[in-house]
């Protein structure tokens, strides 16, 4: 369910030359006319276009993790979004991220579209799922030379006295190291950038409802 603190939007106007005049809706994701219940399905929908289209900017995010003492960062892959806006990505299971993520279940998420110039942020909790149900319905769908990811001899990170010796895996591919890592969004903030006019929105998950807000660029 969505709920909105505010019946109506600000207005704002922008031109490339002079920040003001008419909107130019073809470099922008949402406008501050829009009311934030339609916001957030844009956003929705532009997380599952990332999901399902290889090429399309939301497909690689950031993953923002806790290490012991400091904070790690690092590209992953958008695999799945799911109606609850679950995100999934694959990982091997001796990956340091992986480690990371036991220790401390929560990440940040960071996405930008450089052609509509929104960023996206999310905070959220973390599940990991190896050689289950879950994640064997998953590996399913990985085919071919695409396994090899998950399958090499030497684990990620592994000081190699050549990077030729990192190119080495079994003869037969299996899910022993394919991980599933499960992304529970709690905290969704948009930002669309706008000339001098940026307009920035935050969804906040309390129970089964989101909490919607404009707030200040």
């Amino acid at each position: 369910m969505l709920q909105s603190n505010t019946g109506s939007a600000r207005n704002g106007k922008w031109n490339p030359f002079i920040f003001s005049g008419t909107i130019n809706r073809t470099m922008m994701l949402f406008s501050a006319e829009d009311p934030l219940e339609d916001i957030f399905r844009i956003v929705k929908n532009e997380l599952q276009r990332g999901a399902l289209d290889p090429i399309h900017p939301f497909r690689f995010l950031s993953l923002a993790s806790h290490t012991d003492s400091d904070i790690d960062v690092r590209y992953v892959v958008l695999r799945k979004l799911d109606e609850e806006m679950n995100l999934f990505f694959f990982t091997d299971y001796r990956s340091t991220k992986v480690r990371q993520l036991k220790n401390k279940p929560d990440a940040a998420l960071l996405f930008y579209h450089p052609g509509e110039r929104v960023q996206v942020r999310i905070k959220g909790k973390i599940e990991i799922y190896h050689q289950n149900d879950i994640s064997r319905s998953f590996w399913s769908t990985i085919q071919g030379d695409a396994q090899k990811a998950y399958n090499a001899i030497t684990p990620p990170g592994e000081i190699i006295p050549d990077p030729r010796t990192a190119y080495n895996w079994p003869t037969e591919m299996d899910d022993r190291f394919f991980c599933l890592i499960k992304v529970i969004p709690i905290h969704i903030e948009a930002l669309q950038i706008h000339g001098l006019n940026h307009i920035r929105v935050v969804f906040q998950k309390k129970k089964d409802n989101w909490e919607m807000d404009w707030l200040a660029p």
